[in-house]
């Protein structure tokens, strides 16, 4: 397949066996967005942070879309992909463990995170989803026998995502074999103090 490198920002952790986190931005952003919440997650992990190698309209994202709230399936399928073979090259080069990717996603970062966790049911360690929306209409996965962690935090008034899908994908993803960790918090599409604060309990809770 004709994959293409990702830009990317790596920091490692002074522990040589440390989780790494993933870092993947909303629409819009970049490798550099979400470094300063990460801040709040301690120096205990490797941060490896990324940018997506879709343009929109001069917007950077992981994968294409068709419209507000329709996705490029193919090209999501295809982006996952590209996305996992990446991480495992980058791992040999920057020396950090594959088998133990928590990856931390907001909104399209979130989404492609949750492709990878379909799709890939046993490759990340866990996964920390803000303002996700199910990636595929229909899901076809073999699911997974670990109970992977996820946490899952969704907007009350968020008006990008039709509120009763949420309530379905969390289900779904259960059915799969995660264990979830959901939180409908009281606001819009916007990440908040309560996102950060419960993802990072999750984080000391799960993964230290």
């Amino acid at each position: 397949m004709d994959f293409q490198p990702l830009k990317y920002i790596y920091k490692a952790s002074a522990n040589a066996d440390a989780y790494t986190i993933l870092l993947l931005h909303g629409t819009g952003g970049n490798e550099n967005d979400l470094l300063p919440l990460a801040a709040n997650f301690g120096k205990c992990y490797n941060i490896l942070s990324v940018r997506g190698n879709v343009s929109e309209n001069g917007m950077p994202r992981f994968f294409k879309r068709l419209g507000m709230g329709v996705f490029d399936e193919q090209d999501l399928d295809f982006r996952t992909d590209e996305l996992v073979a990446f991480i495992k090259e980058i791992a040999i080069k920057e020396d950090f463990d594959s088998s133990k990717v928590i990856a931390l996603g907001y909104s399209n970062g979130a989404n492609i995170a949750g492709s990878t966790l379909v799709k890939y049911p046993d490759f990340l360690a866990g996964a920390v989803l803000y303002r996700p929306m199910q990636p595929f209409k229909t899901i076809k996965s073999q699911g997974t026998e670990r109970a992977i962690p996820v946490f899952f935090s969704s907007g009350i008034a968020d008006p990008t995502i039709e509120p009763s899908a949420t309530p379905i994908y969390v289900l779904t993803l259960e059915e799969l074999g995660f264990k979830v960790d959901y939180h409908e918090l009281p606001t819009g599409h916007n990440l908040t103090m309560d996102d950060i604060k419960l993802s990072a309990e999750w984080l000391e809770k799960n993964f230290n």
